[in-house]
């Protein structure tokens, strides 16, 4: 194993497929911005022929995105990869990537499609995308619970047919690193023109050894790794970007090949997707978690004080963080304020800037000092934002432990003033109700969130909140010193990117 070790990035197709994540056009550019700034190969852009929406954030991506491939994915059916192609067309390098099922029991229960028939459909499929884009991967799904002759013999045939990559998925997660490593090399060995293309393997975690077959895979061939920002994906994820590359990164003594990921943008990376996705990182998630440089036991912190090496094995800043902070506070200016700004990798323009540090200076005002996690938060909170159909003009709340939770709020919905009062079971409960009465809406709360972002008693409460409606949900996000101002909102956040995304489904 040695070269160049190419990363698909899959957070936008595969991690966007975790149950409760749904991503509308601005949030999926805002990460594949981020992406492109981390410097993955390849990036995954969306299914295109799954919903009108997914179809507008590929075509987005492909025009707007610029240094990583842009990929699509598509059934090995003319129609999607038609689809596929429309949204497409528009990158600098695109690739359609397109699967069809190997497995017996895929096609025996799922496809109702004997292996000639599968076999056929493969090659003609690749050939037919090829005619309209010269980077074709093909995906084998189910690939290590097929029969491995009949897999060599798929591969060639579409290899042939001009696939530039074939790619291994081990789709439930079922294979251990021996077994998949031994799959990889037998691959190798077995297809004839296997030089003709990029071996590519993506590994589900299921088992919890997505990351380990995919560095089995890695040792024994495999050139391009299929992954995603915090493991994200359907059931128990992927294989996690931050854990393969910073593995690569740091085990240089074993592993050859070199990835172009920029790893100081790691965690930059990490913390937009989680608050994106409203997908919380465990504590102690290998390089992202907030406990993954923190050390409590008395033995470990005297280890690392005489000698960082003797319980870190990599530095927090080569993944992003920094160890030495700039305190802000309301005496700060605006060239500290950017230059903070610079050095957590944001990059914005000069209006972004000053509606930022409007913002910066409201909340200095009601704290000593502004951290790190602090300015994050009020940036993701900005860069997030999305048509505002409804703006919160001021609520009043009256609550104590013996009487009736009374709320009151006045949003503004246009030239519009709504002023709406309700009761409920709590502040928090009568607020909702008050914004519901509001906007006339009956809506399902289906999950709320609060968490602190700093400690101390003027920490900022970041509140998550998922909405239902139609059966679909929406996020929403909101960020205050005040809790509930912070719920309020988070609810009117969800509730606008409801609408936003019922209008974007509509061509609206």
């Amino acid at each position: 194993m040695a070269g160049r070790i190419h990363i698909f990035d899959t957070t936008l197709r595969d991690g966007e497929q975790s149950p409760g994540v749904s991503l509308n056009i601005q949030e999926k550019l805002q990460i594949a911005s981020q992406l492109a700034k981390l410097n993955v190969d390849v990036i995954e852009a969306g299914f295109p022929i799954a919903s009108k929406g997914d179809f507008e954030a590929v075509k987005a991506i492909a025009q707007k995105i610029e240094g990583p491939v842009i990929a699509g994915l598509a059934r090995a059916e003319k129609k999607d990869i038609d689809r596929a192609w429309e949204a497409l067309q528009y990158a600098k390098k695109p690739r359609i990537h397109t699967f069809i099922a190997t497995s017996e029991i895929h096609m025996q229960h799922k496809l109702r499609m004997s292996r000639e028939e599968v076999l056929k459909r493969a090659v003609e499929m690749v050939k037919y995308a090829r005619s309209l884009c010269e980077d074709i991967e093909f995906s084998a799904e189910d690939a290590f619970r097929s029969d491995p002759a009949f897999l060599y013999q798929v591969f060639e045939g579409v290899i042939a047919a001009g696939a530039r990559v074939i790619n291994i998925p081990d789709t439930v997660g079922y294979a251990t690193p021996i077994e998949f490593g031994r799959l990889i090399k037998n691959i190798k060995e077995n297809v004839s023109n296997i030089d003709q293309a990029i071996v590519s393997v993506h590994c589900h975690n299921d088992l919890g050894m997505a990351v380990a077959n995919t560095l089995a895979a890695l040792e024994n061939g495999a050139q391009q790794l299929e992954c995603t920002i915090n493991g994200l994906g359907e059931r128990a994820g992927n294989a996690a970007l931050e854990e393969i590359v910073m593995a690569l990164h740091t085990r240089k003594d074993w592993f050859s090949g070199a990835t172009g990921v920029i790893t100081e943008q790691i965690h930059r990376t990490s913390t937009l997707v989680s608050k994106l996705t409203g997908v919380s990182v465990q504590p102690n998630k290998a390089i992202v978690g907030d406990n993954a440089f923190a050390h409590e036991s008395g033995i470990h912190q005297h280890g690392v004080l005489n000698e960082r090496t003797t319980y870190e094995i990599m530095t927090p800043e080569s993944v992003g963080l920094k160890e030495n902070q700039m305190v802000l506070g309301k005496h700060s200016g605006r060239h500290a304020f950017e230059e903070r700004l610079k050095e957590l990798g944001f990059s914005l323009n000069k209006e972004e800037i000053e509606a930022c540090f409007v913002k910066f200076k409201d909340l200095a005002d009601k704290k000593k000092t502004v951290s790190d996690q602090d300015l994050e938060a009020l940036l993701s909170e900005k860069i997030t934002e999305i048509p505002e159909t409804y703006v919160m003009e001021y609520f009043h709340i009256s609550s104590g432990n013996k009487t009736v939770s009374t709320s009151t709020v006045k949003l503004q919905k246009h030239d519009a003033l709504i002023e709406e009062a309700s009761t409920g079971d709590g502040p928090v409960d009568a607020t909702f109700k008050a914004i519901e009465k509001a906007v006339g809406m009956e809506i399902i709360l289906a999950e709320y969130f609060l968490k602190a972002v700093t400690s101390g008693k003027d920490a900022l409460g970041e509140v998550t909140v998922r909405i239902r409606k139609n059966g679909t949900l929406y996020l929403g996000r909101g960020i205050s010193t005040d809790i509930i101002e912070a719920s309020a909102k988070a609810y009117i956040n969800a509730i606008n990117k409801m609408i936003y995304t019922e209008q974007e489904d509509k061509g609206e």
